[in-house]
């Protein structure tokens, strides 16, 4: 407790570091500003009606940063941009040019592919904002539209979408901590008092030993999180000895830490992202006048919204994008390169190649571990709500896994801040 207070401190006296949080800080409340401004022209019995009815909306609420749930200017949120970062690191599997700029390049080829991303969040967000309206007014949930109105009202909420996306890099510039998972962060966060006072309003005596269950299960899933976030799986190194003039340099010992996390929450998001999307399309397309895309779109969505299909495609595509993430992110190749030209090399391992599939082995080994676990986490409220029958658990659950990932995050961004200042 000592050394929290003594932190807190620190992070107060510190100019720089105070700078950032009141810059994020004041990030949030122009979000949070923005989302309560809702389009004109909505129906909000319909809406709750509307929203109660789909669980799938509530997820990309999520995304939104709570700003889909009164659709409001940024009813999007960041939800665009990690769609097309999404897009990006597909692209980079197809295209080896593309590969080769992300990871080769440095950091002129990652601000190009970040830009890449950029430039495909506007058109991403104009068709998201198409679909929803149209969705919308379908469900009687906004009254019906001139072209005038639709187009100007679709390019208001594009803009929405990229003007979230500039802040939130903006806030990874400027503040502490990913811009885009903050965002997420406070949506979340914004919404737990009406959630809170949900449960108050719905409250039942008997449903005491359901809520202490709820709240165990929750305590342990933060555990689970916090513990396999910080693991690492150290890989020893040792640096040969180089004699220059009198001097005798290196001949140290010191070790690698691989963490059995390397994704971090990403999975989470792109998992839902990719569950999301074909939900959202289908949804659309159970409105239209063709019957048998009506059909089609209705078998499909049947299909989407079974609890058992959906909890095995959900668990499936955490772990692969975990692994899928990892790879992308995390280069043996060029570590062996680097760990060859500092003259350092891994006992009873052969520098180059062979460094580099030792290497790929063992993140391979630890991923599987990191990826099993997250995709218990996603599915463990899916499994709770199927025996319970309480169906906001699918996005507590989500949710909690996303804001405790997040809050490591930052305290670990601080912490390195704190540190640097000492130094």
């Amino acid at each position: 407790m000592e050394k929290f207070i003594e932190k807190t401190k620190l992070v107060f006296h510190d100019k720089i570091l105070r700078k950032k949080i009141l810059f994020v800080l004041g990030a949030f409340i122009i979000f949070r500003v923005f989302a309560s401004i809702p389009i004109p022209g909505i129906d909000l019995a319909n809406l709750e009606r509307f929203f109660s009815q789909n669980q799938f909306l509530g997820l990309l609420n999520i995304f939104s940063g709570g700003g889909l749930s009164n659709l409001s200017l940024v009813m999007l949120g960041v939800g665009p941009y990690i769609t097309g970062s999404i897009i990006m690191q597909l692209l980079t599997i197809m295209f080896p040019k593309l590969k080769a700029m992300y990871h080769e390049e440095g950091e002129a080829g990652k601000k190009k592919f970040t830009q890449y991303s950029r430039l495909l969040t506007f058109p991403l967000a104009l068709m998201q904002g198409y679909a929803f309206l149209t969705l919308l007014q379908k469900q009687n949930v906004i009254g019906q539209l001139g072209t005038f109105d639709i187009v100007s009202n679709i390019l208001i909420i594009a803009a929405g979408s990229v003007f979230l996306m500039w802040v939130g890099e903006l806030m990874t510039e400027f503040g502490i901590g990913n811009g885009v998972s903050l965002l997420i962060f406070a949506g979340i966060v914004a919404g737990l008092p009406s959630h809170i006072s949900q449960l108050f309003y719905t409250f039942e005596v008997s449903q005491i030993p359901i809520y202490l269950g709820f709240i165990i299960v929750g305590a342990l899933v933060i555990l689970g999180v916090v513990i396999v976030t910080e693991a690492e799986r150290p890989i020893p190194v040792t640096y040969a000895k180089r004699i220059r003039g009198s001097k005798i340099y290196g001949g140290i010992s010191t070790y690698i830490p691989l963490r059995i996390n390397q994704a971090g929450v990403m999975p989470i998001i792109f998992a839902l992202s990719i569950l999301l999307f074909p939900q959202m399309i289908f949804s659309f397309l159970t409105s239209v006048q063709n019957a048998t895309i009506v059909a089609v779109s209705n078998f499909v969505m049947k299909i989407l919204t079974n609890q058992l299909f959906y909890g095995i495609l959900y668990f499936i595509l955490v772990f692969l994008f975990t692994y899928f993430y990892t790879a992308i992110t995390f280069d043996p190749d060029a570590m062996a390169t680097n760990l060859q030209k500092s003259g350092a090399f891994i006992p009873g391992i052969r520098p180059g190649k062979t460094t580099s599939e030792y290497i790929a082995k063992i993140i391979t080994r630890i991923t599987f571990v990191g990826a099993l676990f997250l995709g218990a986490v996603a599915v463990l409220p899916i499994i709770m709500q199927s025996i319970t029958g309480i169906t906001t658990l699918t996005i507590g659950g989500t949710a909690l896994l996303i804001v405790v990932s997040v809050v490591i995050d930052l305290i670990k961004k601080v912490d390195a801040q704190i540190a640097m200042r000492e130094y």
